[in-house]
């Protein structure tokens, strides 16, 4: 066989086991057709054989991101964001700026503002009054379980101070009960509810724009973590011509306000797959978040005053009808993508997967829990025991300033150091998979790998250093054990002969030294093609 392409003088990470590491690659049509050293890799050169010298620079897999939004978080750049925002000055200068090249817009929507630029994480009304005083404004936070009302906006849907919180949100108030501004989890869908909704045009428009991204970071497959059937309907568009160029499983979105009787709508939409698409999992969102006290904890959470509350956070999904809605699904083969951040979440999803394995038995659904933000050590062994895949995101791994203000404070110093327990899941056997959660975080890949690497901030103090993994357990992750989550791991994910030429080429080798997150992408590439490349 002569080769396509040839990859060769380069720091080659495979991400196979048996031997991680190369220095040539050969490639023919969109196979990989030998991974060794340079001479083996020439062996195979004919008269029309491109041969790319790396110069030192690192070879991998394409990286494969296990929970990422690309149709929301490409549509969000597409409209009001904050990613040149710092604090909370420049992200009024962003609206203020926003809505005056937008005077057509009548409703201001947008997203991304951090919880660490505004008192408790939570601005208030008043502020944005004074930037958008006659249009309603909705802006969401940057983690999706926040969102910031102007009065406008709060006027025209009604909520006032006699409104109640929904069972599964809170309202924000002023101590006289009226509402601040500050939206959390269910209570977002008051104003949102009203809110002009994304059309499918829209949607097509933000997944190409989310594709491009993470072509950029070399990603070349990933886990959608909320397909909607507005989502899907544009994954089958652009899978209908050939526009979506990246492998991906649809997570099926659970609506938590409806029961049983919607298995059998995602069992028909199960069959609406496209070339590189395929909606076989289903996400199962659990609870919130620890910093609005949403995430749903075993004790309580914590006062100003150190003690103990009466607070558990919130169950979005009673856990006895999780169990029974687990067991249905992995009965009819689907794959169980759940959101957990607090232990008892975590704790709630191990039982619902053991009592699917009860009832049902073994098999290879490959169920994952993502965020994994608190886990009890009672139930780190429990992962391997049940054959659930941790699904980490690790650019929160950090002690960033929320962290000391907002975090610790509420769980306390030993439950604090039970957060992203990265090293020990895989010490006790665990298999782990890593998403960036794009567009509650970056895509950047490099720059997850770094903080799952040093779980270190710019002020330079690492959370709980002892669950730092290396950095080949952090590229395996985001590589073979993605590609493990997503039933690909026979074809992509690690650089083995025989497996779809789905590569991403660094300019530089991140195991020499200096910061891993200054590592850029030069090439990727998806069955051999080139999809992105620097210019």
């Amino acid at each position: 066989m002569t080769a396509d392409l040839i990859f060769i003088n380069g720091r080659v990470f495979t991400a196979d086991p048996e031997a991680p590491f190369a220095t040539a690659v050969a490639l023919a049509a969109d196979r990989i057709e030998a991974v060794g050293g340079d001479s083996e890799a020439l062996d195979l050169r004919g008269s029309s054989t491109e041969v790319v010298d790396l110069g030192g620079r690192m070879l991998a897999p394409g990286f494969i991101d296990a929970h990422v939004h690309p149709a929301s978080s490409g549509l969000d750049k597409l409209r009001l964001h904050f990613d040149l925002a710092s604090d909370a000055n420049s992200a009024l200068e962003v609206v203020s700026r926003y809505a005056a090249d937008h005077p057509e817009r009548y409703w201001i929507i947008g997203a991304g503002w951090s919880q660490s630029w505004f008192p408790r994480g939570c601005p208030d009304r008043e502020t944005l009054d004074r930037i958008v005083p006659d249009r309603p404004a909705l802006i969401s936070n940057s983690d999706g379980h926040g969102a910031w009302a102007n009065s406008l906006a709060l006027s025209i849907a009604g909520v006032d101070g006699d409104t109640p919180d929904p069972i599964d949100g809170r309202i924000e108030r002023h101590p006289d009960g009226s509402p601040q501004g500050t939206l959390h989890e269910g209570a977002i869908k008051l104003v949102e509810n009203l809110a002009p909704r994304e059309n499918a045009a829209d949607l097509e428009r933000g997944l190409v724009r989310g594709q491009q991204e993470l072509l950029s970071y070399g990603v070349t497959g990933w886990q959608d973590a909320i397909v909607t059937p507005e989502i899907q309907e544009a994954y089958l568009r652009l899978a209908s011509d050939a526009r979506l160029r990246g492998r991906v499983v649809g997570a099926l979105w659970w609506d938590r306000e409806r029961g049983m009787e919607q298995i059998q709508e995602l069992v028909e939409r199960r069959g609406m797959a496209g070339d590189r698409f395929s909606p076989t999992s289903v996400k199962l969102m659990l609870d919130g978040v620890a910093e609005n006290f949403t995430a749903s904890m075993i004790d309580p959470y914590l006062g100003a005053d150190g003690g103990p509350t009466a607070n558990r956070g919130v169950d979005f999904i009673d856990p006895t009808q999780l169990r029974e809605i687990v067991t249905r699904l992995d009965a009819l083969g689907f794959q169980c993508h759940f959101h957990a951040i607090g232990d008892r979440a975590v704790r709630n999803a191990l039982d619902a997967i053991e009592a699917a394995r009860t009832v049902n038995g073994p098999n290879d659904h490959r169920h994952h829990i993502a965020h994994i933000q608190v886990i009890h050590p009672d139930d780190i062994r429990r992962f391997a025991a049940l054959d659930a895949v941790a699904n980490a995101q690790p650019l929160w791994a950090c002690h960033k300033i929320y962290q000391d203000e907002l975090t610790i404070p509420i769980l306390g110093e030993v439950r604090a150091a039970w957060q992203y327990p990265f090293a020990s899941l895989l010490t006790a056997g665990v298999r782990m998979g890593m998403g960036s959660d794009w567009g509650v975080s970056t895509a950047n890949v490099m720059e997850e790998v770094d903080m799952a690497v040093t779980r270190t901030s710019d002020d330079g103090r690492p959370l709980y250093p002892e669950e730092c993994l290396t950095l080949e357990q952090a590229l395996t992750a985001f590589t073979s054990g993605s590609a493990y989550i997503n039933h690909a791991e026979h074809d992509t994910g690690a650089l083995v002969v025989g497996m779809l030429a789905d590569l991403v080429v660094l300019d530089r080798d991140p195991f020499s030294g200096g910061p891993i997150r200054e590592a850029k992408v030069a090439l990727t590439m998806i069955g051999g093609e080139v999809v992105y490349e620097e210019k």
